[in-house]
């Protein structure tokens, strides 16, 4: 029997998000780890925000937001609060109920400040790290570190010399004509417009050169969990530098290894490591390597040059589906907080995918 084609709609619906959303959902394990580390940032909050005036959108709700914004590779928060809309599934995990109504885009613009002066990303990660470590996820001897190049908002139209005046538009909705072939063009004396804190910087020769950030990661060998972040300026040496920030913090007095790629093989470096009780396994370069044999003999060596290769999945995790390609925000410290977000982001669903996290 064929049933009815019927337009109108049912005027009260009795069924909550939560009973549309399956059991074996592979979001239910992330909102679990979300609400946890979410939970223990419930002081940082309170001070966040006056006791007095208006209820403001719960902190909480707007990085559940953010978080499915990287899961889902949501380009836009225009786009974000469309979906918060209409998407069940979103508003389920946000913590909305069918009837309320979804806030406005510039929410995100407003609180960004307060978020960025709180480090609430860093926090974040740091509990999520807290349970990998709980589940025995983490190792704590062995490390991996490296770096990727982030490009900036910015087109290389706009880098322009410090001292000289913007060129003027020739009409209409058109940009400036920019003739730049046969000019030399150095941080120094030229800055991008639009993104000032961009750097004009290549990979490696017969590279192009791309005005961009540098994010740098330092992640664990047991499971390829990421343990610490760093964003810098685009530099020859911002990735050793940041290497070095990231072993300093790395916790207890015991001695531990860090496995990195031949870039940073320098003996600068290798002997700043050593002096943290740090070993370097560093890959050696054909000439002038700063790794000897001291090092090398180790079978441990060998293991750390096969771990080390799986930071690319997270830097390939980032780009594609966490949209840091290309950043969306300008300045070091927005695009810092973006990159250690979709960092704590990967390390969920990493977790997840192992199968440890399942209940509440």
């Amino acid at each position: 029997m064929r049933g009815p084609d019927i337009q109108q709609q049912k005027l009260f619906s009795y069924l909550s998000p939560e009973s549309r959303v399956p059991q074996t959902h592979p979001l239910r394990p992330i909102r679990i780890m979300a609400d946890k580390a979410l939970k223990e940032l419930s002081p940082v909050f309170r001070e966040l925000y006056s006791r007095t005036g208006r209820p403001s959108i719960p902190p909480e709700q707007l990085l559940r937001s953010l978080l499915l914004q990287i899961l889902y590779s949501i380009r836009s928060e225009r786009m974000l609060v469309e979906q918060l809309d209409y998407n069940l599934l979103f508003r389920w995990f946000v913590g909305l109920s069918m009837d309320e109504a979804i806030w406005d885009h510039s929410v995100y613009s407003k609180n960004r400040e307060r978020i960025l002066h709180s480090d609430l990303a860093v926090m974040f990660l740091r509990s999520i790290c807290s349970q990998a470590e709980a589940a025995g996820l983490l190792s704590d001897d062995h490390f991996t570190v490296d770096g990727t190049l982030i490009e900036t908002w910015a087109s290389l139209k706009s880098f322009r010399p410090k001292d000289e005046e913007p060129p003027v538009s020739t009409g209409g909705n058109r940009n400036p004509a920019v003739d730049f072939h046969g000019k030399k063009r150095r941080n120094d004396t030229h800055a991008s417009v639009t993104d000032p804190e961009s750097r004009l910087f290549r990979k490696g020769k017969g590279k192009e050169a791309r005005l961009c950030f540098m994010g740098h990661v330092l992640m664990e060998n047991r499971n390829g969990l990421v343990v610490d972040t760093r964003l810098t300026q685009a530099t020859g040496t911002a990735e050793r530098e940041a290497a070095f920030s990231m072993a300093s913090d790395i916790p207890g007095v015991h001695r531990v290894t860090i496995g990195a790629d031949k870039g940073y093989d320098c003996k600068e470096f290798v002997d700043d490591l050593r002096s943290l009780t740090v070993t370097p396994h560093v890959a050696q370069k054909v000439k002038g390597s700063a790794i000897d044999g001291r090092t090398t003999r180790h079978a441990g060596y060998a293991v750390s040059q096969k771990k080390r290769k799986r930071v690319e999945e997270i830097f390939g995790w980032m780009k594609t589906v966490a949209w840091l390609r290309k950043a969306r925000y300008k300045g070091v410290e927005k695009i810092d907080w973006l990159f250690t977000l979709s960092a704590a982001a990967y390390n969920m669903v990493r977790m997840r995918n192992l199968g440890v996290v399942a209940s509440g």
